[in-house]
């Protein structure tokens, strides 16, 4: 028996017309896009399925940039570290380039077995392809293209994860979701690493390909256990040309004032973090008047209460912005929290204080990814035919920051300034100042609390 939340049954499921199909494994739900309004409440096993299938895409995908990737880079361009931010910088600048692409041929995609299902099951054949490429790079060149077939493949079945969410989440399940799955994203990285880290001396295809089974499994039992409604009847407006594709990556914010403010306050979050989190060993190191490699196991200690602290702002935000119906104030507390964190650790004169800003500063990540995830399905615009397109353009908000932001940081830590030491305190009441002015924008939504 699956296990269940309160209020709800393991038997809930969606309105469809095509009646669930039971299977070994147990019973199959069939879910189907419906207008918000109409969206009924889905059951734990749907809820369980998208919490282990994003944690193990996590596992699959995070961990090559986390251990494996470093591990090869080693093998094959030995001393030259600095080749691993090209790397994990071109296949960033793919996902840029492709997402509202994904997103808008999988909102256009006809097939039996839906329209999120196959985008799934490709994107995780891609990525178990890009894992073996990396496993057996002969050059540097071979590896980053491994790590762009990454991208292609595990960041496409991870978008339709979270477009099946669009899809069929009622406005009083997102917080819940959203935040159960910022947890498992959270674990699923550190779960990869320990498998990684038992491959690691001449067993590169067991390194990359035991944490990429993960994800395979478990895909595929959410791709057998979760149906989608046969989309192979689906009409569209206008037909879908190359011109009108790309036109796709670009929409008008004056018609959808809401969803265009939420993207401002992502940016601005996501871009003040990224500020504060570039170059936090360096940052301790000085604050601590130690060395780099010093500072590891401090790093590494503040990373695992960081990850306790985060899912505690993810769970504790999610299910109170669900229970309360409220989303705005929640968005607005988290960016507060985090700013004050960081403000506590731009002036901090001791360890411990350290560590208070920077646990305060993981409180305020988790409860914001998981708010305002679940306000941005609250305002998506065209949640019926074109969810995958604006799904897209929102993964703009927080991948551009994550390009912008370091160059932004490597500015501001050198004004005011000389000689070896940098100003870090501006770089962090940057941060703070940055997100907690960006979250203000969301108080311009009108459709949601």
């Amino acid at each position: 028996m699956s296990p269940t939340f309160p209020g709800e049954s393991a038997d809930e499921v969606t309105a469809t017309t095509v009646p669930a199909v039971p299977l070994p494994a147990g019973p199959v739900e069939t879910l189907t896009a419906a207008p918000a309004a109409a969206l009924p409440r889905v059951g734990s096993r749907y809820i369980w399925l998208q919490v282990l299938g994003q944690g193990a895409v996590f596992i699959a995908f995070i961990t090559p940039i986390a251990i494996s990737l470093a591990v090869r880079l080693g093998e094959l361009a030995p001393g030259h570290q600095e080749y691993l931010g090209f790397i994990t910088g071109t296949g960033a600048f793919w996902v840029l380039l492709t997402s509202p692409l994904v997103g808008t041929l999988s909102d256009r995609t006809r097939s039996r077995l839906g329209r999120r299902r196959p985008f799934m099951l490709a994107g995780m054949l891609i990525g178990v392809l890009s894992l073996v490429v990396m496993a057996l790079a002969p050059s540097v060149l071979v590896l980053g293209l491994g790590w762009v077939l990454a991208q292609a493949g595990w960041g496409t079945t991870l978008a339709a994860l979270q477009n099946m969410n669009a899809d069929v989440l009622p406005e009083e399940q997102r917080g819940k979701v959203a935040g159960l799955t910022g947890v498992s994203t959270q674990v699923g990285p550190v779960v990869g690493v320990i498998i990684a880290s038992a491959f690691t001396r001449g067993q590169d295809l067991a390194m990359f390909l035991v944490p990429g089974a993960v994800g395979v499994v478990v895909v595929l039992l959410y791709v057998l256990l979760v149906k989608e409604q046969d989309s192979r009847g689906n009409t569209f407006a206008e037909p879908l040309t190359l011109r009108s594709l790309f036109g796709r990556y670009v929409y008008n914010p004056r018609r959808f004032p809401d969803f265009s403010w939420n993207w401002v306050s992502r940016f601005a979050f996501y871009f003040g973090i990224t500020l504060s989190t570039t170059f936090t060993a360096y940052f301790f190191a000085q604050k601590l008047g130690i060395s780099v490699a010093a500072i590891g196991g401090i790093v590494a200690t503040l990373g695992g209460a960081g990850v306790l602290a985060t899912t505690l702002g993810a769970i504790g935000g999610g299910f109170l912005s669900d229970r309360l119906h409220r989303r705005r104030v929640f968005v607005l507390a988290a960016a507060v929290i985090f700013g004050a964190g960081a403000m506590v650790m731009a002036f901090a004169p001791t360890l411990p204080v350290l560590v208070v800003g920077s646990l305060l500063t993981s409180v305020g990540i988790g409860a914001f990814a998981a708010i305002d995830q679940a306000l941005l399905l609250d305002v998506l615009p065209e949640k019926e035919t074109e969810a995958g397109r604006y799904m897209g353009i929102t993964g703009f908000a927080t991948s551009i920051p994550q390009a912008v932001a370091p160059l932004v940081a490597s500015a501001l830590l050198v004004v005011g300034v000389s000689g070896a030491d940098k100003n870090y305190t501006l770089l962090y009441v940057a941060g703070a100042v940055i997100t907690v002015g960006g979250a203000l924008a969301v108080l311009r939504i009108r459709a949601v609390r």
